[in-house]
């Protein structure tokens, strides 16, 4: 089959490679009709993300049609279609039964290398490294599940592709962001980063009784997109976030800010970004917190951070004065796919919300390489990129 392989930084190539088969009676092989490129897969594309080897299938945000099935998996059968979630998990261990499905204790088999890293695993995730699993990623013409009677979830009759592709990582990840800050009525949210889950984390906002939301962010197509989502925008190479979100809110600070941008932030933004750079380029750091900074200096009083841009190492110059004093809550996590799917599901099948709004590039796999250096350096109003296996 064709997949997309990680060969080095910058380098994306399009290969063969075998077709994958059943390893585990709770299987599934899946024929990819939809794959996506996630922001996150950027981390990998720039090398910064550790323990990828070359050759590695890339990609998480995938679905399809259900092309094989283990014997013991009795949930599915061929021909079944099912979007997949990036987070791996057995359903039955301490985390997945409370719902923790991103925390599930087996399905990470390295999970003693990265516990070294960050204390304790989370669990698997498809096409992203061998601290968390090994999988191969589902840029691909074909894709193993493992424990698949529990992750896929399956497409009501009458939904496209485009639809419900985004189940598997961003819709969910950006409903939860918005769940995070614990939204009442009348709130003001603010959100760092009108990527794709930017944009799917405006919309839940609004859909979970937001009254106003602050969108924070450059691209001149992503914010007119947050704009049309109902967003009021900030430029922040225009205007000071700090100040403006301080104006908007009469000097108390956004109700509840959400960084969806994570450790990429653009080092043009302020001094500290900047330094953020340098520091990572020269091995002093391993992330670049900027975003993170600023929600919390521009979050009210016992208010909330929600983070759900990715980080991976240790970070620096963190204003934890500020959060303790003033007495806020973070919350953050890998997104537990599993625990939103079927109401996520629901609220598309009833026609509340349309995910297919981000797309903007649709492509072979064939394209892929160059796919991904359109949405690295945002070129040609691209915001969200799909592949046709």
């Amino acid at each position: 089959m064709k997949a997309l392989r990680w060969q080095g930084k910058h380098d994306i190539r399009c290969e063969a490679v075998p077709d994958p088969e059943i390893e585990d009676g709770r299987d599934a092989i899946i024929k990819v009709t939809a794959c996506a490129i996630c922001g996150s897969d950027l981390h990998i594309y720039e090398g910064t993300i550790p323990e990828m080897h070359h050759g590695d299938v890339i990609g998480h945000e995938a679905m399809g049609e259900v092309a094989e099935v283990g014997r013991d998996n009795s949930n599915l059968k061929v021909g079944d279609r099912v979007v997949v979630p990036f987070t791996i998990a057995c359903g039955e261990c301490f985390f997945c039964k409370r719902g923790y499905f991103s925390g599930c204790e087996r399905s990470n088999p390295d999970r003693d290398k990265v516990s070294k890293l960050w204390g304790n695993s989370p669990g698997g995730l498809f096409g992203y490294s061998h601290l968390l699993g090994g999988y191969s990623g589902g840029q691909a013409e074909f894709l193993r599940v493992p424990f698949a009677d529990v992750g896929p979830a399956k497409v009501p009759e009458g939904l496209t592709d485009e639809q419900v592709l985004f189940l598997s990582d961003i819709f969910p990840t950006g409903y939860m962001a918005a769940e995070n800050c614990d939204i009442q009525r009348g709130d003001t949210i603010a959100i760092w980063g009108c990527g794709p889950v930017g944009q799917m984390a405006i919309r839940s906002a609004f859909l979970l009784g937001a009254e106003r939301v602050i969108a924070v962010d450059t691209v001149p197509e992503r914010l007119e997109l947050a704009r049309k989502g109902g967003a009021e925008t900030i430029d922040f190479r225009e205007d000071d976030v700090y100040d403006r979100i301080m104006e908007l809110t009469r000097g108390r600070g956004a109700d509840a800010c959400i960084d969806a941008v994570g450790t990429e932030a653009d080092a043009s933004a302020s001094w500290d970004s900047r330094l953020d750079r340098i520091k990572v380029a020269t091995f002093m750091g391993t992330d670049r917190p900027h975003v993170l900074r600023q929600a919390i200096h521009c979050c009210r009083n016992f208010g909330t951070v929600s983070i759900v841009g990715v980080y991976g190492g240790f970070l620096d110059k963190v204003p934890m004065g500020s959060a303790i004093n003033r007495g806020l809550t973070f919350k953050m996590a890998q997104t537990p796919v599993q625990r939103y799917l079927p109401k996520l599901m629901d609220l598309i099948e009833r026609g509340e919300i349309d995910p297919s709004f981000v797309i903007t590039h649709t492509a072979s796999l064939e394209d892929g390489p160059e796919l991904y250096k359109t949405f690295r350096n945002k070129e040609d109003g691209c915001i969200k990129a799909i592949m046709k296996p």
